[in-house]
């Protein structure tokens, strides 16, 4: 047994992945527990695809070079939130309409630029469904640095974020720059969403947002116990994830997803069956 746990540990590329899972599962825990309190998972989602003509923008210009894909990425993520919350706040839309709105335009742009390209589909595939089992030193510096960030930002504006949360009439009433606050939380959630592309992919991002966080909600009521436990299941979903890929040969953001679904699902019958 002790040998099955340490042999993939031998591999560099393993050592890398894992930094890389514990990294991308408490960043994403962390801000998918304010996603799952306002019910933002479409909002998640919708980011995930509007990163699109970015991806597409980089491939033109770069061709498939990892770092400025990322780049290429995370400006089209914050310019999506940045789009969203604008016409949020100055319009008589619903934050889902206006979501829907810049999703479907942000998306098509991408198919539009990346149909002119020709052959594309094999070189981004990792894009799609990610390979953390590839990822560089460089990469893992990269996105361990706007981890930190996230992390940092989301800790010193806690209260705020919590207060828009569940009382947002309240925050206007004491002053609070709702509207500024609304727009820093949602371009936290971009920065996270593509840090966890090279984990995952477009295809399973959302689930790295939304999952573990309502794991955590069942169990715990509390925010700060909730961010915790949400971190540890996405830590463990991911640690499982990489082994289940290392020795089945699955795709390892499928397997990390698919561990963290199992989760959600044993504490769901677990609650459940406890109350019947």
């Amino acid at each position: 047994m002790l040998d099955w746990l340490i042999e993939p540990l031998g591999h560099a590329f393993m050592q890398r992945a894992l930094l890389a899972t514990v990294i991308v599962g408490t960043v994403s825990a962390v801000i998918g527990t304010f996603v799952v309190l306002r019910g933002m998972a479409f909002f998640g989602d919708a980011l995930a695809h509007a990163i699109l003509p970015g991806i597409a923008a980089g491939y033109l210009v770069s061709g498939t070079a990892r770092e400025p894909l990322f780049w290429w990425a995370l400006g089209a993520a914050i310019l999506s939130s940045l789009g969203i919350s604008t016409l949020k706040q100055n319009s008589q839309l619903r934050e889902d309409t206006a979501i829907g709105i810049v999703f479907s335009g942000m998306f098509a742009l991408g198919i539009a630029m990346l149909s002119s390209t020709g052959d594309y589909a094999e070189e981004l595939t990792h894009l799609l469904f990610g390979n953390v089992l590839e990822i560089s030193t460089g990469e893992l510096w990269l996105i361990g640095s706007l981890g930190a960030i996230v992390l940092l930002l989301t800790i010193a504006f806690q209260k705020e974020f919590l207060l828009l949360s569940f009382d947002p009439v309240l925050a206007r009433t004491i002053r609070i720059p709702d509207r500024q606050l609304d727009r820093l939380l949602f371009i936290l959630i971009a920065v996270t969403v593509v840090v966890s592309l090279q984990t995952v992919g477009i295809a399973l991002m959302v689930a790295m947002l939304v999952t573990p966080a309502a794991s955590a909600f069942l169990i715990s009521k509390r925010v700060p116990q909730m961010m915790l436990i949400a971190a540890l299941l996405s830590i463990l979903a991911g640690l499982i994830g990489l082994y289940l890929s290392y020795y089945m040969g699955i795709a390892a953001g499928a397997a990390i997803v698919l561990s963290s679904t199992a989760f959600f699902i044993i504490i769901w019958l677990f609650l459940k069956f406890r109350r019947s």
